[in-house]
């Protein structure tokens, strides 16, 4: 009925929370890898640029839920747009769906994204420190 509106809530904070903190981040650190006979700059990922992959995890759950909901007619072109939200009795039903489904998508979602972030630390830790992940 109305669950896409959860996690597309959760991807609008994330969205303008990852906009503010790009405009804040200056001066990343900077490691010197060895690559072959020389060395090469690597820089960490910014914490912006994960947080918009959740973001991204989150906008992608929600237009795929949406979609579903208008190929059933649950979400429709006009007023009041949710078919449920017409009826008390249906409207209670939509919340209750929305927090089950939709607050169950986002969580999965965000934890999808928690993993993500630990993959993506361990990789650029062995690429930065060959020698520790020789052991």
């Amino acid at each position: 009925m109305a669950c896409f509106l959860v996690p597309a809530a959760e991807a609008a904070v994330t969205t303008i929370a990852a906009k503010a903190m790009k405009s804040k981040e200056r001066g990343l650190p900077v490691h010197k890898v060895a690559v072959g006979s020389g060395f090469e700059d690597v820089e960490a990922i910014p914490f912006s640029k994960k947080l918009n992959w959740l973001s991204k995890l989150l906008w992608g759950g929600s237009a795929l839920l949406c979609f579903e909901h208008v190929w059933h007619g649950e979400v429709v072109p006009f007023f009041p747009f949710l078919t449920a939200a017409s009826d008390p009795a249906e409207a209670a039903v939509m919340l209750d769906e929305m927090a089950s489904v939709g607050g169950s998508m986002a969580l999965f979602l965000t934890g999808a994204w928690a993993v993500m972030l630990f993959a993506a630390h361990k990789i650029q830790k062995k690429a930065l420190y060959p020698q520790l992940s020789a052991k």
